[in-house]
């Protein structure tokens, strides 16, 4: 497994999605697509010719008012009396492309100072352009659960909850 600090400062990840509906009827859905990896004080400089086709924009994530997506996410760990004092944070997520995004999902392994996972943020977007972050301490396995707070799919109640698996990032990521 990878530290915090060893991590890449950005990579991408080609990627297969997988939702699977059971009730009322089994229904599975695979997509291919790629993720970005990426340290949030290092992101990847890209020339400005090619900037439309792959940048991350701070309006995309947490209340989309911060003037950085580090801004964001300090934000929304200090309501919850977190401070990481400074530490390396490595972002999972889509990119904006050609001016659109699709990211249904955002994972951020915040550090500490010292390099030491503190906590993971799991932000969950929905198809309204709503969002909500969920705080998790993941397990020595990289395990979590959170009660679900938002409404997602036309398919799905809010009631229930997410079980993750969330390792830290290294040549090879397998999220649940």
């Amino acid at each position: 497994m990878v530290t915090g600090e060893a991590a890449p400062a950005a990579a991408l990840y080609e990627c297969l999605v997988v939702h699977t509906r059971t009730a009322p009827l089994r229904h599975d859905v695979r997509h291919r697509t790629y993720l970005w990896c990426v340290d949030l004080d290092r992101p990847p400089a890209l020339p400005r010719v090619l900037r439309p086709l792959a940048r991350f924009d701070a309006r995309d994530h947490f209340a989309g008012r911060a003037p950085t997506i580090r801004a964001g996410l300090e934000e929304f760990l200090a309501s919850r009396d977190i401070d990481i004092a400074g530490g390396r944070v490595v972002m999972l997520a889509h990119a904006r492309v050609l001016g659109f995004v699709f990211n249904p999902l955002s994972v951020y392994w915040c550090h500490d100072a010292s390099g030491a996972l503190v906590c993971v943020v799991a932000e969950v977007h929905n198809t309204y352009g709503q969002r909500h972050c969920y705080l998790l301490h993941p397990d020595a396995g990289g395990g979590a659960r959170a009660e679900k707070r938002f409404y997602v799919s036309p398919f799905f109640p809010v009631e229930g909850h997410y079980r993750m698996r969330l390792p830290l990032p290294g040549e090879r990521l397998d999220l649940t």
